[in-house]
């Protein structure tokens, strides 16, 4: 049977995670903090894969085993996979619900060189999420902007008037984070129980200083 014709795995995908910027980012800010207390070694040959890498190592650190999902670097999205030989669409940072594997909260991670160069950022949201290509069944996931240089805010408000929409503020915990949501409609594919309506968390963790070499 397959994922598609399978409605008890519809039902959990709709459930799941109603919450993220509570549970899930929660820990994603908790994990920045630490790498800014304490900053790990960053290969700047290969900026976006190490901040990463280790991003989600403090992701792990700051999880008390206890949760029904698991966060994971690198996982792959078989579900949209296109037909062999083709490679299936690879998260930068998916958390994975534990009961079943196949359901992954995805984070996609950006290198901004500066608050005004968001294009690939923009594209990710375009032609991977509002797609379904990512994020199939869930009906929200994030981005993770890694600012080198610049405003957040400004990086932010650049994403919302490129974007076409506005960029709301995120309540509780992350209130006073450089953290906001956008609202979308996406078109599935013909005879897919993908999530129409999709919220994009926009995140933007500065890495003041760093700077991508060859």
């Amino acid at each position: 049977m397959t994922i598609s014709a399978d409605p008890a795995f519809i039902a959990l995908a709709r459930a799941w995670m109603q919450a993220p910027a509570d549970r899930l980012l929660a820990l994603v800010w908790t994990a920045y903090d630490d790498m800014r207390a304490s900053p790990p070694t960053i290969d700047t040959r290969d900026l976006e894969r190490s901040i990463t890498q280790r991003l989600e190592a403090r992701i792990n650190d700051a999880m008390t085993g206890d949760e029904p999902f698991r966060v994971q670097h690198g996982a792959y999205e078989h579900e949209t996979m296109a037909a062999p030989p083709a490679q299936p669409p690879q998260y930068d940072i998916a958390f994975v619900l534990r009961s079943d594997e196949r359901l992954m909260w995805p984070l996609e991670a950006k290198v901004l060189e500066t608050a005004g160069r968001i294009s690939e950022y923009l594209d990710d949201i375009r032609q991977q999420f509002l797609t379904c290509r990512y994020a199939p069944f869930t009906g929200s996931a994030a981005m993770l902007g890694y600012l080198l240089s610049g405003n957040t805010s400004d990086a932010l408000d650049g994403i919302g008037k490129k974007l076409g929409c506005m960029l709301h503020p995120v309540g509780g915990p992350s209130s006073a984070r450089a953290h906001r949501i956008s609202y979308h409609v996406r078109t599935p594919p013909a005879g897919k129980p993908y999530a129409q309506d999709f919220i994009c968390h926009h995140l933007m963790l500065e890495f003041v200083g760093l700077k991508r070499h060859s």
